[in-house]
């Protein structure tokens, strides 16, 4: 079995690397991808699941063909680190389906969220009845997304490594 500290084969890589521009290849065609048979080949992918180096398996939407036409960063301050500001934060931005996603950061701000909205109004919204009251946030700062240059969902796995 894969574990989580250990390093992937060039087989194991080259599983990756299809699934993630591919997650419905039919484990017969990743197998020929590859250069296993098919036992062997959907083997190592069980594997890759159980060891979570796939988590799940997802599609990639287009936002705008789906109502969703504004995109954005949006840099967060805090007031102060404390665990119970942190906490709240966490959860009020974890009930939020139009925030994609929320890192912490170094730098200049606290967290960086990636929103998505049907338009500069839904956005207004989100942020006068939703994100400008959580307790604890000191500033924000939005940058709104144009059209991407690259917008890539697939990590770059070397498959020359062993």
């Amino acid at each position: 079995m894969i574990m989580l500290n250990t390093k992937l084969d060039k087989i194991d890589r080259r599983i990756l690397m299809v699934l993630q521009n591919d997650a419905r290849i039919a484990n017969v065609a990743l197998a020929e991808c590859v250069g296993l048979s098919p036992s062997p080949c959907l083997r190592r992918v069980k594997q890759l699941e159980t060891a979570g180096i796939i988590r799940r398996y997802s599609a990639v939407i287009d936002p705008a063909r789906v109502g969703l036409g504004l995109s954005c960063f949006i840099s967060v301050t805090l007031e102060r680190n404390v665990e119970q500001v942190l906490e709240a934060f966490e959860e009020a931005i974890s009930e939020r389906p139009e925030i994609l996603e929320c890192w912490p950061t170094t730098g200049e701000a606290d967290f960086l969220l990636k929103v998505v909205t049907a338009d500069l109004g839904a956005y207004e919204r989100l942020m006068r009845d939703h994100l400008l009251r959580i307790p604890g946030i000191s500033s924000t700062k939005t940058s709104l997304l144009l059209t991407p240059v690259k917008n890539e969902t697939a990590l770059p796995l070397n498959t020359d490594s062993k």
